[in-house]
């Protein structure tokens, strides 16, 4: 089976302590180990080493991140964690530069991943509704998805040449919580995407 990094981005608030994605990234982990997966956790905002995280990056054949959107991107320490990790990694243990050559320095931007073969997942979580996305009569995200939206973390994935798996997010989650309903959601998500993982994700 396959070795599965999980990052739990999710910084803590008065309003907002991370119940939800500390258990749905100990949901993760629980049911992951089940299925014969080498499981590692990093919780972001409890710090962590730059070059161990760099090491766990080689090592894990997918890397799951689990994170509330916050102001429509990651939440600061998920990018700080971002711009020290990937940064440093850049010296050929995670990229090779932006993969452009002096022989064409306008061509290739971004393809200088040295991750290839390794997977990524975004697990979310929201305060919008599901029904503000993939909605072209709601205005504020004119009819754009989940995956419109964190374009950017996508874009960060692929730089590393990581390859996306199916995100999964839960919405409504202070306003009008379904909790139950999102933990089945997401039980039923992790089946799909790992159960049949013999190495690296086939979905």
């Amino acid at each position: 089976m396959s070795r599965i990094l999980i990052l739990n981005g999710h910084q803590p608030y008065p309003f907002s302590k991370g119940a939800l994605n500390a258990t749905l990234v100990e949901r993760a982990r629980d049911a992951l180990s089940a299925l014969g997966h080498e499981v590692r956790v990093t919780r972001v905002a409890e710090g962590y080493d730059v070059e161990q995280e760099i090491d766990t990056h080689v090592w894990a054949d997918t890397v799951i991140l689990q994170f509330p959107v916050n102001w429509m991107g990651v939440p600061w320490p998920l990018k700080r964690y971002m711009d020290e990790v990937y940064t440093t990694g850049m010296d050929g243990r995670l990229a090779t530069g932006d993969g452009r050559r002096a022989d064409a320095p306008t061509a290739n931007y971004g393809m200088g991943g040295a991750l290839d073969g390794t997977t990524y997942m975004l697990s979310v979580t929201f305060n919008a509704p599901r029904e503000a996305f993939d909605n072209p009569a709601e205005p504020f995200f004119a009819g754009g998805g989940v995956d419109d939206l964190l374009r950017p973390v996508h874009l960060t994935a692929r730089f590393l040449a990581m390859a996306p798996l199916p995100t999964f997010a839960a919405f409504d989650v202070m306003k009008n919580p379904r909790i139950e309903a999102d933990l089945a959601r997401f039980d039923a998500h992790l089946t799909a995407v790992f159960a049949t993982e013999t190495g690296h994700a086939a979905a």
